[in-house]
């Protein structure tokens, strides 16, 4: 019986994955290819070669699984997200239940209490209803707030001074750090569940103006958000070269966290993130904490 974890190859699945290792626990890597899971290997983890769209090769993964932890990773290489959405919980949705995985941990979002205009995290509506109605298996849902690390892709005027962002620079986020998702999914799989759940995984809030003071004290010198209006988000989005589609989920996303319909509710467990936001920042920028 093991903990079946997928994307390893990423910075949560990596992390929970090793976090069940140090705790002496059987687990088993979903992979696309073994060279990808070889660090995990060499620490004691089986391999599971597997793509998350492939259920017939998910349903063999999952096989005699204590708990799993899973997730629909962004793919910025298809056309159609949504579709791309859709297919992929299906597939795990249909190799759990083959399977008969008694625990999953999804990791989910927050936000994805709403069905529709949330963006990319609708597809997680989708994947906690299809997996919480599973018979037989019970559902953690990790909802996370937003990742620290996507401060990486705002880092590029760091030389001109400059933060961008298309968050008001005084407007407060719920952040957390990737690490923190990985170990506490970890926790929620060895702590198992009786009934479907969900729990929270927050922070303090943070502003872009916390960053840029973080940024301007790792790189001693001076450093200035940038705001710029939500609007012109998918004009900037797709001249980097993100798909159309994906630059407008995002910005229906990030407009819905600033209209407050994206939130977390007080009726729901509630876990902080204890990594802050300059260890993060410290870490892209190659400067420890």
């Amino acid at each position: 019986m093991s903990y079946v974890v997928a994307g390893v190859s990423g910075n949560t699945g990596r992390v929970a994955a090793e976090a069940l290792l140090a705790a002496k626990k059987p687990v088993r890597a979903i992979v696309r290819s073994a060279d990808k899971g070889a660090a995990l290997a060499a620490r004691g983890a089986e391999l599971a070669v597997a793509d998350l769209g492939d259920a017939a090769a998910l349903t063999r993964a999952f096989a005699g699984a204590t708990g799993a932890y899973v997730l629909v990773p962004p793919n910025f290489a298809v056309s159609g997200f949504r579709d791309y959405q859709r297919a992929t919980v299906a597939a795990i949705t249909e190799a759990v239940r083959a399977a008969r995985v008694p625990h999953v941990v999804l990791l989910s979002s927050v936000g994805a209490d709403l069905p529709s205009g949330n963006g990319p995290i609708a597809g997680l509506f989708d994947a906690e209803k299809a997996l919480g109605e599973i018979p037989g298996t019970v559902l953690t849902s990790l909802r996370a707030g937003y990742f620290m690390e996507n401060l990486g892709s705002s880092l590029g005027m760091l030389e001109q001074g400059l933060l961008p962002s298309f968050f008001p620079a005084d407007y407060g986020i719920e952040m957390v750090a990737t690490r923190d998702i990985g170990r506490t999914a970890a926790d929620l799989l060895l702590e198992g569940a009786k009934a479907n759940q969900v729990v929270q995984l927050a922070g303090p809030k943070v502003t872009m103006n916390d960053a840029a003071a973080a940024l301007s004290a790792l790189l001693g010198k001076e450093i200035r958000v940038n705001e710029a209006p939500v609007e012109a988000m998918v004009g900037v989005l797709t001249s980097m070269g993100v798909p159309a589609e994906m630059a407008a989920l995002y910005q229906e996303m990030t407009a819905s966290i600033l209209a407050g319909r994206i939130h977390f509710s007080d009726a729901h467990r509630r876990i902080v993130s204890p990594t802050t936001l300059r260890e993060v920042l410290g870490g892209l920028l190659g400067k420890g904490s």
